[in-house]
């Protein structure tokens, strides 16, 4: 019982992330490491900027309204 409550717990964690894109992050980490082996990996803040400065130059890739 109690490994069916963690596993429900787990898969409840990992849905949320995946849903609020909060691994994306590591996602990104991931393929830099794996594609780029000697380029320098950002830190989560600089990714960040990154990311919403993408978001806020290219109309396509989400819609913002504040």
């Amino acid at each position: 019982m109690i490994a069916a409550l963690r596993r429900a717990a787990r898969w409840a964690r990992w849905y949320v992330r995946e849903l609020t894109d909060e691994s994306a992050y590591e996602r990104y980490v991931a393929h830099v490491r794996k594609d780029h082996p000697a380029a320098t990996v950002p830190s989560r803040r600089v990714f960040e900027r990154m990311r919403t400065d993408r978001q806020e130059s290219d109309p396509r890739q989400g819609f913002r309204c504040c």
